[in-house]
């Protein structure tokens, strides 16, 4: 009787470890292990080239980062598609803390217009808003427009003649500058290229009218070959604090297109709170901030729970934007 008894008590176990080792095969490896995140290298997407101004930014917190979780985070350039195909591979990647990168907030614009093929509202972990950009429109020195004001009042007096560089249909410079001639009721003449450099290139020959860019115009500013009539920012930039933004020129405009750091939806909350924990840290560290004013980038720090919010936000105005604007109507045409 106590040898049947012995039997089914070991029966028993047998089967409950069984059951228990059935249950955590529901899980998958990478859950399982979220404790002792990270345990291996960690990959960041970088979704522009190698040597600009993200990535160098983004080089500077993966840095810090990598001190603070004790493994190294490699940096990997997908650029393409006005970082698109970065974001895309992000939000495509398993989500288990290994895989994270930068994620533009233009994400809530190109995945309204079909570009990208996610929803930011869902399809990512947002670890950290990091840092914005500097824009601005600037001419040649020899411009006739002297300033804001006096182009505004051209423009007027001739609608369409203005021509403006920017770097594609639907990016920020092109969407910030069409919210600025709404706001001043006037018609500028809108043309697109690949990228800023290119459209930098044709306003120093004196192609086009005007450049509407991140700062690429700035060491050009600072030797005399382009003068700058506005920046986009809030505030204005300590670099050429004597430029008015657009807000001091009397229009309700502002763009500084903040970036941010992600990861897959889905990451498991012990693995979500050690990133956003070291993103913190590396964005408010000295060693980025130093990276971040050399590229008149300023530090715009969220958590990741408060920049999920923010984007949502964002996507929501980008909805009025793109109607307003006829955007799909002018992707469409290229």
């Amino acid at each position: 009787m106590s040898g049947q008894s012995d039997f089914q008590l070991t029966r028993r176990k047998l089967l409950l470890g069984t059951s228990a080792a059935a249950s955590g095969l529901l899980l998958p490896a990478w859950a399982q292990a979220a404790d002792d995140f990270p345990n291996r290298p960690i990959n960041f997407i970088c979704p522009w080239p190698a040597g600009g101004t993200a990535d160098a930014s983004m080089r500077a917190i993966c840095t810090v980062a990598s001190r603070v979780l004790k493994q190294p985070i490699t940096v990997e350039n997908k650029a393409g598609a006005a970082g698109m195909i970065g974001a895309k591979a992000i939000a495509s990647a398993r989500p288990d803390g290994y895989t994270i990168g930068q994620i533009p907030i233009s994400v809530t614009r190109f995945s309204q217009l079909g570009t990208l093929q996610a929803d930011p509202r869902k399809d990512f972990t947002f670890l950290a808003r990091t840092n914005g950009q500097t824009f601005g429109i600037a001419v040649l020195p020899s411009s006739k427009f002297k300033d804001l004001k006096e182009m505004v009042a051209y423009a007027k007096a001739n609608p369409g003649k203005v021509t403006y560089a920017h770097a594609g249909v639907g990016g920020a410079t092109h969407v910030g500058m069409e919210e600025f001639a709404l706001a001043a009721g006037i018609q500028l003449n809108a043309i697109a290229y690949k990228g800023g450099s290119a459209a930098l290139n044709d306003v120093l020959g004196g192609q086009v009218d005007m450049l509407a860019d991140s700062s690429s115009w700035a060491p050009h500013v600072e030797a005399g070959k382009l003068r700058l009539l506005a920046t986009w920012g809030e505030q204005r930039t300590p670099r050429f604090k004597d430029t008015p933004t657009l807000k001091d020129l009397g229009y309700k405009v502002v763009v500084d297109a903040p970036n941010g750091i992600g990861a897959p939806a889905g990451l498991p909350p012990e693995v979500e709170k050690k990133l956003r924990d070291a993103m913190r840290f590396a964005v408010n560290s000295d060693e980025f901030k130093a990276v971040a004013a050399k590229i008149d980038s300023p530090v715009m720090y969220l958590d990741g729970p408060d920049y999920k919010k923010y984007v949502a936000q964002v996507y929501d105005r980008e909805t009025q934007l793109i109607e307003r604007l006829k955007l799909k109507e002018l992707l469409a045409k290229g």
